[in-house]
């Protein structure tokens, strides 16, 4: 079972926004989680975080552990095993939601968002049900990365905006904020997609729910500490994800229906 710790008794949060949960999906981030929370703890000390640990065997949950019994504002869910990053924001979202959030924001642990752009992304949120820092945008950049990654990236999100017709220009981006009504009008409980994938399908859901989407470009930096934990495979699912969601949707019966996505009737695959 998982389970989190530190108490949730606050009731006062961003200015605009209300309470707001930042989780932080971890495997193996013993080094990185220290320093994203105290960045985070200073630079937005009216947010809480949710440390998503998946069981890391470089005991990144013991250091989260450590974290939150210093400090009210941080809370740890111990999850069983390595079940991706998609399952551990479903499980973070659900969570703030039975905690009584009203809005949750992902980001990364490895320091690729900066925490200092938070506030940003937060003040968006105010006129918003959907923000994502997007570095695809004007004003957006990249920091650290080799050309190739940058022609993957940008390639594979105009591939996403072309095949489903969506005005999003980094729909793969994974520093986000979502207000909580919104996740449910997405059905968030049911997404099953992993890396990219996830975020595009979120994005997704959103656009076919006709929810108010803002784009605030961001500064991305390639991470100081630890291994990367994108892959061929994660970039694969993508692709052929927003294939099948593109043939379903010139081809309903590729894909089965879901309700409760506003006046049109998204099909996922």
């Amino acid at each position: 079972m998982s389970e989190a710790t530190g108490a949730v008794e606050r009731t006062a949060g961003y200015p605009g926004v209300g309470r707001v949960l930042v989780v932080i999906p971890t495997y193996n981030e013993a080094e990185n989680v220290v320093i994203i929370t105290e960045r985070l703890r200073q630079a937005v000390p009216a947010v809480e975080i949710l440390i998503a640990d998946d069981n890391s065997p470089d005991g990144t949950g013991a250091v989260a552990d450590r974290l939150a019994a210093a400090d009210e504002y941080v809370h740890v869910l111990h999850r069983p095993g390595k079940q991706g990053l998609g399952a551990a924001y479903v499980a973070g979202f659900r969570w703030a939601r039975e905690h009584g959030y009203d809005a949750v924001a992902e980001m990364d642990a490895d320091g690729s968002h900066a925490p200092e752009e938070l506030t940003r992304l937060l003040d968006a949120a105010r006129d918003a049900d959907v923000v994502i820092g997007s570095r695809w945008t004007s004003g957006g950049e990249v920091v650290n990365w080799p050309w190739h990654r940058q022609l993957l990236s940008r390639g594979g999100n105009l591939y996403t905006r072309v095949a489903l017709g969506m005005p999003v220009s980094d729909a793969t981006g994974g520093y986000r904020i979502y207000r909580v009504p919104a996740l449910d009008k997405m059905d968030f409980e049911s997404v099953t997609s992993q890396g990219y994938s996830f975020q595009v399908e979120l994005s997704w859901r959103a656009h076919q729910a006709g929810l108010r989407t803002v784009e605030v470009p961001i500064t991305f930096a390639e991470r100081e500490h630890g291994a990367s934990k994108m892959s061929p495979l994660i970039v694969g699912e993508a692709l052929w994800r927003v294939t099948l969601w593109c043939l379903s949707e010139r081809r309903p019966g590729l894909g089965r229906s879901r309700r409760g996505y506003g006046d049109s009737t998204p099909r996922w695959p």
